[in-house]
């Protein structure tokens, strides 16, 4: 079958690889219709992704369909199309037990740990296929990155009338913001990219965004708010504004981090127990989330599809990617058709 395999650090090429054969007990064998490039995905090609082995067939934002069941599965039927949830998780470690399975002590995840969704065909756990009659590929395969916006905003407690600030606008920022605002926060954007401010504005009806020089210090982010942030969710991903966002929210106020840097992030510890801050690091998504990211997206409430703004086939993958990878290019979600 056809396969894209990142052979190492800008090195991403088609091979043919065995299709699988049929799923075994509690698995699946799924039809790859749709997958959606992150950021996870550029860090990969760069070479700066944490837990990360070479070759490996990339790909964790998925959509497809059900091409068969093992003979034990009810959950899902062939024809179904559905989104992947890509987190293998044990099962059977302290976090598992405790429901919290999305930080699995053993975890593998689709495309990071594991060999990924960039080819034809995929082995996957039954119990970790979402099924919907309602949503079309290219949604299916937005549903991962949604959820782990979700579940940044449920692990922040975050609700009605709460002062939040989301710092990076790419489409993690975007789901946080998203989720944020359908929770009752009263929601503000700040990146660089001016595009991106303006998606924010047109999809999601946020008015409030800021676009710094550079990273923004607390006395402008009090004057263009009005006053410091209850809680700030840094999605960026880069360290230098992983440290400036401990300025950032008011006193007794939470700090979040969704991004992940493969560095380390330092603060000053006087400024943060003067403000007594709780830090949270937010790390995948539960089932729930994307129970509660399908939900959102069936009801009609939630539109991402305008989030695509570049797409190719699969065969062409290696010739766009290097594009794609570029700052300048303007993407904001690249979805690849299988």
């Amino acid at each position: 079958m056809r396969t894209i395999v990142l052979n190492e650090p800008g090195d991403l090429r088609q091979a043919d690889t065995d299709q699988p054969g049929p799923p075994g007990a509690g698995m699946a064998l799924v039809r790859i219709r749709r997958v959606g490039v992150c950021g996870t995905d550029f860090h990969a090609w760069r070479g700066r992704q944490p837990f990360f082995t070479y070759p490996r067939v990339l790909g964790h934002e998925l959509g497809g369909e059900v091409a068969a069941v093992g003979p034990d599965v009810r959950t899902v039927s062939v024809g179904d199309r559905c989104a992947i949830e890509p987190y293998l998780n044990c099962g059977e470690c302290q976090a598992c037990t405790r429901g919290r399975g999305n930080c699995c002590e053993r975890m593998q995840v689709l495309g990071v740990h594991v060999d990924g969704g960039m080819r034809e065909w995929l082995h996957v756990p039954a119990r970790k296929l979402h099924a919907s009659v309602v949503l079309d590929l290219d949604t299916l395969a937005l549903v991962e990155t949604l959820s782990i916006g979700a579940h940044a905003v449920r692990r922040a407690a975050c609700g009605p009338g709460a002062a939040v600030l989301v710092v990076g606008a790419g489409p993690i920022g975007l789901s946080v913001a998203a989720f944020a605002s359908a929770a009752g926060a009263d929601v503000a954007v700040m990146d660089v990219n001016e595009a991106r401010l303006a998606l924010c504005h047109t999809h999601l009806g946020i008015t409030r965004t800021l676009q710094p020089a550079g990273l923004d210090t607390p006395a402008n982010v009090r004057d263009a708010l009005g006053a410091l942030p209850l809680i700030v969710f840094d999605a960026t991903g880069n360290r230098e504004s992983m440290e400036a966002s401990f300025a950032l929210p008011t006193h007794g106020g939470t700090l979040v981090f969704v991004g992940l840097v493969q560095a380390d992030v330092t603060f000053r510890d006087p400024d943060f127990h003067r403000r007594e801050l709780t830090l949270l690091a937010s790390r995948n998504a539960l089932p729930a989330d994307f129970g509660n990211v399908l939900a959102t997206l069936e009801s009609g409430r939630l539109d991402v599809r305008q989030w695509i703004t570049h797409r190719a086939a699969l065969d062409d993958v290696p010739e766009h990617f290097t594009q794609w990878v570029s700052p300048e290019s303007g993407v904001v979600k690249a979805m690849i058709e299988v």
